[in-house]
Formats: structure tokens, C-alpha cells, sequence
């Protein structure tokens, strides 16, 4: 049986080879990939595609414009979502911003 400081040693030597391993591998898939997009004449979009349904970034979606206004202290409501305080429990009519 190995001792601990023969293990640890064993242990740096293999992560020593793993990684030239793994730089030798990935420059050969570089290589690779850098022949098909040059052969192909790929854009990264190609390589890349926008992922399905993500947004443009900085975009937050439309804003609505506020459909009902609450005439003693000014706050809005766009009508969607969870209907404020002031306007539960009563008729909607009164409170309609007109145009």
C-alpha cells in the first residue's frame, strides 16, 4: 500500500498530464473547427444560434399605458395584475382615464 505522501505525489504528477492532455486536445480541435469555418465560411451566428426565446438585451418587454387612475392621490393602474387597493371593490367606470 502507497503512503500519503507518495499518493499526493502520484496525484500532482496525473494532474500534471491531464492538463498537457487536455491542451494538446484542445488544440487539435481548434485546429479542426478553424478548417470547417474557414471551409464552410461559417459566421458565428451559424456556430452560435440566438437561443430560443431569449430577449435582446436592455429589452423589459412593451409598457402599457395606465387604464384607470385614482383621482384623489394620482396612482394608475394598467388593468392587468392584481387590481390595487383603491379600486377593489368598486366600479371600474369611475375610475377609466379617458382619452
Amino acid at each position: 500500500m502507497s503512503s500519503y505522501k507518495e499518493l499526493l505525489a502520484q496525484r500532482q504528477a496525473l494532474e500534471l498530464e491531464i492538463e498537457e492532455a487536455r491542451r494538446r486536445e484542445m488544440a487539435d480541435a481548434l485546429a479542426k473547427v478553424r478548417v470547417l469555418v474557414a471551409d464552410y465560411a461559417l459566421t458565428q451566428e451559424d456556430v452560435f444560434p440566438p437561443v430560443r426565446g431569449a430577449r435582446a438585451s436592455g429589452s423589459t418587454g412593451n409598457k402599457v399605458a395606465p387604464k384607470y387612475r385614482n383621482p384623489a392621490t394620482g396612482e394608475t393602474w394598467t388593468g392587468r395584475g392584481k387590481p390595487p387597493k383603491w379600486i377593489q371593490g368598486q366600479e371600474r367606470e369611475q375610475f377609466l382615464i379617458q382619452d
